[in-house]
């Protein structure tokens, strides 16, 4: 049985409440469509100025294949945390698996990356995605991937209490 979509949107302030990531390596701006447990969009507006492009390659930029897929894993890993109510404060989210993944079109400065993410099965900590990055209409990369959520540390390096 399929939940009802949620009608919020969170933004990128919203998001960095979930996912510990910060620039230069948050690849999720806003996360639309939500259906808890289930699936969820994530989107990425993709900079010209961005740090990777620098090198990758300098006279014709391109996205890397692998930021893509970890873009696909921010998107999945926010709605795991939102859907679970959890925050960066009481838990984590760690990247386990990467299979099948393809890459079908290059993705560019100028262009807004549409990550579709769908959970496939949930044992315990452990959840297994498929995801689907797009600009406009055209499928740009796939993969199915796992990952685990993990209580979060201290500053001191022990076990967080999920207090702020």
């Amino acid at each position: 049985m399929t939940n009802k979509v949620e009608k919020i949107v969170l933004d990128v302030e919203a998001i960095k409440k979930l996912l510990p990531h910060r620039a230069p390596f948050l690849f999720i701006e806003k996360l639309t469509d939500i259906v808890p447990n289930e699936s969820a969009t994530g989107y990425k507006a993709v900079g010209y100025n961005e740090p990777h492009f620098a090198g990758h390659f300098p006279d014709h930029a391109v996205m890397p294949g692998v930021l893509i897929i970890e873009a696909l894993a921010q998107a999945a890993g926010a709605l795991v945390m939102y859907s679970l109510e959890l925050n960066t404060g009481n838990r984590i989210v760690y990247f386990m698996t990467i299979e099948k993944a393809r890459f079908r079109r290059p993705v560019k400065p100028g262009d807004m990356l549409c990550m579709k993410v769908k959970a496939l099965r949930r044992r315990g900590p452990v959840w297994r995605f498929s995801g689907e990055a797009y600009v406009d209409d055209a499928l740009c990369a796939e993969a199915e991937f796992s990952a685990m959520i993990q209580e979060g540390t201290d500053e001191n390096g022990g076990a967080s209490n999920g207090s702020r």
